[in-house]
């Protein structure tokens, strides 16, 4: 837990000697120095995402699907997904985030990873990727998997690339709303984490044989 000076609990500062109401104005610089690092100095973290963030979440996910490198999401989908994400938070602001979705039983799915641009190159996707590795240990889930653009990226996290006919049907439910989805081209790999237990759970349908990807028909309703 962060604490900052206004948390702090204690007896107000004290006028300095011979300034009578002074209060603030009369402590040393040091002290002032001080008041002003608790306030605004606090350690990165990546923590759960709330719905004071979404509207950072949305600007970060919308600047790289400009660019056609993932989905965009609007504030409903976000609102909707929010208990999936997780936010990197750097003194007090947003700068990163991912998301964390169970298909089935074994197998979860790393969606909306994305870093505030001026912030890439500092190893925060890396760390998202963690914590989305250490959330489907918690939840028990065995295989995490990721469609993606950067390959040799997520290769370094650990990750192999599998057909996208090994991942059930479940998956391509995202693709109605993809503007390549008659042509796409991410690449489907897969983490399985050794040391989670084999689920007992009935396995996720497949996609079925002879049916092109993306499945689904694509509707404006």
């Amino acid at each position: 837990m962060r604490v900052h000076f206004a948390d702090r609990k204690g007896p107000s500062p004290q006028p300095s000697p011979g300034v009578p109401g002074e209060g603030e104005k009369a402590r040393p610089a040091a002290i002032r120095d001080d008041f002003a690092g608790a306030c605004y100095d606090s350690p990165p973290m990546i923590r759960p995402a709330t719905i004071h963030d979404v509207p950072r979440i949305e600007e970060i996910i919308n600047s790289h699907a400009g660019l056609g490198k993932m989905l965009f999401k609007s504030y409903a989908q976000l609102y909707e997904d929010l208990r999936d994400f997780g936010v990197y938070e750097e003194n007090g602001e947003v700068i990163g985030c991912c998301a964390v979705t169970i298909i089935w039983a074994d197998l979860a799915e790393v969606r909306s990873l994305a870093v505030d641009e001026i912030q890439i190159g500092r190893g925060l996707g890396r760390q998202l990727v963690q914590w989305a590795i250490d959330e489907a240990r918690r939840l028990g889930i065995r295989r995490l998997m990721a469609l993606t653009y950067e390959q040799t990226f997520f290769e370094k996290m650990g990750f192999s690339v599998v057909l996208k006919e090994a991942l059930p049907l479940k998956v391509w439910s995202d693709c109605v709303r993809c503007p390549k989805r008659d042509e796409c081209d991410e690449i489907a790999m897969v983490l399985t984490l050794h040391d989670v237990p084999v689920s007992d759970q009935p396995a996720a349908a497949p996609t079925p044989r002879g049916v092109s990807i993306p499945v689904l028909e694509f509707s404006e309703d």
